[in-house]
């Protein structure tokens, strides 16, 4: 059987999308990149925005279109919170929601999934799609016990639960030592609060400690880390250089009164205090953040205070949102609605300071060897492959060269920089 998966959002989507495809492919199906030959589809679909809904409901009638036989399986936080809009889609065979997901591939083919494990085995995992993916994103927690007022995730996602520790590390020694990945990637909802739900506020730092002690993966990363949940001692982890010098720190507002109305558990004295211990523990740090722009209430007064307090954080790069109404929210029921042509403005000038922050830090490094995972080949010419891929802290580099580097960690010279993205020139012995 074919198998066409796709999916829109955050890391965790991406994580689940990647363990559907082991099971099907653990079974004998396969992962194809063409909607057209495939005999079943998988979206898992976006809630975060109205135009994250949107966009979950193109792309299904998209898919749909591309092939009218295939049976379509949508599931996702979308799925979760409307899927009653979903289930009259043309093509749409199936709505999963968050808490059953676990369990569509055996519901597409029948047959019950194997665990992951590290004893001897003839699995043929031969995809050129996502069985040749350098990066793995490791599902470890899903839920969120935050009440932030502005977020639906809480009612598609529920309370926080993690994963059994042992069952993350042998499955990512399996995809190091038996898919080749060389970067795991933790994410999860409310990916700091792994462990609270089993009474341990040190969880998500005693696991990553045994993954660097039991495992192989040359690279660890963290994705993104509520501030208020790291414990004391955290930041000690990036002495082990496999732990990747990039923090993803969520923000959302720089103003304090801002923060309070969306019920955010930190403010400026407190984020201003983690960000100079992370700087100050972690060499070649990169720090990015989320912001939401025009929040119920939010005056010029209080944009003029958050703006001044993003800039102060100094951060490597942004990703900036236009505060949209989420029905079931708090936030949704909040006087003081910003205009749009106000958002619009805002939005447009935190925007293009963070484009200048990008280009910024990695500009530090011109002239310096980073380590750089290589992850994808999009073209070639006379002179060689045209490839991209990351430095430890997060920096995308491109470069041609003459040989395929996918899936090598290699050190290369960093020689211009271009809208974030620095050409480099590869070392390679």
């Amino acid at each position: 059987m074919k198998v066409h998966l796709r999916m829109l959002g955050c890391r965790l989507n991406q994580s689940e999308i990647d363990m559907m495809a082991r099971q099907f492919e653990q079974q004998g199906h396969t992962i194809t990149d063409n909607p057209d030959e495939a005999e079943q589809i998988i979206v898992n679909t976006c809630a975060v925005t109205n135009e994250a809904t949107r966009s979950s409901r193109k792309l299904i009638r998209e898919l749909n279109r591309a092939n009218q036989t295939a049976e379509i399986t949508v599931t996702g936080c979308y799925a979760q919170i409307q899927p009653d809009d979903i289930a009259i889609i043309d093509g749409v065979k199936r709505v999963v929601g968050n808490a059953e997901k676990s369990g569509i591939v055996t519901e597409i083919t029948g047959v019950e999934v194997e665990p992951f494990d590290l004893e001897p085995h003839a699995r043929d995992v031969t995809s050129a799609g996502f069985g040749a993916r350098t990066r793995a994103f490791i599902k470890v927690q899903d839920g969120c016990d935050n009440s932030c007022t502005f977020c639906v995730t809480t009612v598609a996602r529920g309370a926080g639960q993690s994963r059994n520790a042992d069952e993350i590390i042998n499955e990512i020694q399996y995809l190091h030592q038996e898919l080749g990945y060389q970067e795991a990637v933790l994410t999860g909802v409310h990916l700091g609060s792994y462990g609270y739900d089993l009474d341990n506020r040190d969880g998500l730092l005693e696991l990553a400690q045994r993954i660097l002690l039991e495992t192989d993966m040359p690279r660890l990363r963290l994705s993104s880390l509520e501030p208020w949940d790291l414990s004391d001692g955290f930041f000690d982890l990036w002495q082990d250089e496999r732990v990747q010098p990039h923090l993803h720190l969520p923000l959302q507002s720089g103003c304090d009164a801002t923060l309070k109305r969306m019920r955010r558990n930190t403010s400026q004295a407190e984020f201003r205090q983690l960000m100079a211990a992370a700087r100050s523990k972690i060499p070649d740090v990169r720090i990015t953040s989320d912001i939401i722009v025009g929040f119920p209430g939010e005056t010029e007064e209080e944009w003029q205070i958050s703006k001044a307090f993003i800039q102060e954080m100094d951060f490597d790069g942004l990703h900036a949102f236009r505060y949209s109404v989420r029905e079931g929210t708090p936030a949704a029921k909040m006087r003081g609605k910003v205009r749009k042509d106000v958002k619009k403005a805002r939005i447009h000038e935190l925007l293009e300071w963070a484009s200048r922050q990008e280009n910024r830090f990695a500009e530090n490094y011109i002239g310096q060897e980073l380590p750089v995972l290589w992850e994808q080949v999009s073209g070639s010419s006379d002179e060689g492959f045209f490839q991209t891929g990351y430095t430890h802290n997060y920096i995308r580099v491109q470069t041609v060269h003459p040989r395929v580097l996918t899936n090598l960690i290699t050190p290369a010279t960093l020689n211009t920089v271009k809208d974030g993205v620095a050409n480099v020139s590869p070392v390679i012995e």
